[in-house]
């Protein structure tokens, strides 16, 4: 004996049969099993209609507009540190440029000296810091980076400079010196700003 599938059941439960039921409902009317299991199925149908309506706990709007008002607050903070990064880095590569663009009495070659004497010093000051050592965040990871790009694009340029004539060398490779002073005076800025933010 073939029992009523669960279609033909939940079909059963309408007001209106339609007429391919109604074999259906004959079985149903003699058949136990069927009966058993549309009651079962009434059953179900009520205790899911008792449950509550699902609400959420509580409002959840301040929550989420208070971390993003904290989140855009950091955000401004950090880009005006990297603003203030910028700015010591430009004061700093416009003093260097300043006073290396004019230099006392010096000629060429002594002015190359001097600016292979400073490019010296703010590398040991670099060295003496250990950037390497040190966690930055991505930002200035990426600017220090940058100069650093610069910096070895200048290296290669001196040493091309190298084979030119001694009076072309000199111009060229006092304007590179300068340059490289200037990128290094920023690059001991990015650091050394930094950590100054960090420690804070």
């Amino acid at each position: 004996m073939t029992h009523l599938s669960m279609e033909q059941l939940v079909g059963l439960r309408e007001p209106v049969i339609d007429a391919g039921l109604a074999s259906a409902r004959e079985h149903l009317d003699s058949c136990p099993a069927c009966q058993a299991e549309l009651d079962a199925l009434h059953q179900r149908a009520a205790r899911l209609r008792a449950l509550p309506a699902l609400r959420p706990s509580r409002n959840q709007w301040n929550v989420i507009a208070t971390r993003l008002a904290a989140e855009k607050r950091t955000r401004r903070r950090r880009w005006a540190a990297v603003g203030a990064v910028a700015l010591a880095a430009s004061v700093a590569l416009a003093v260097v440029g300043r006073d290396l663009a004019k230099p006392k009495s010096a000629d060429a070659s002594e002015a190359i000296a001097a600016a292979m004497d400073r490019s010296q010093r703010l590398e040991r000051t670099l060295e003496r810091y250990k950037p390497d050592s040190r966690v930055v965040d991505g930002f200035t990871a990426g600017v220090a980076e940058r100069i650093e790009d610069r910096i070895g694009a200048i290296d290669q340029q001196l040493q091309a400079a190298q084979l030119l004539d001694q009076v072309q060398q000199q111009k060229v490779m006092l304007n590179l010196w300068r340059e490289r002073v200037g990128l290094m005076g920023a690059l001991v800025d990015v650091h050394v700003t930094k950590a100054s933010n960090v420690g804070l």
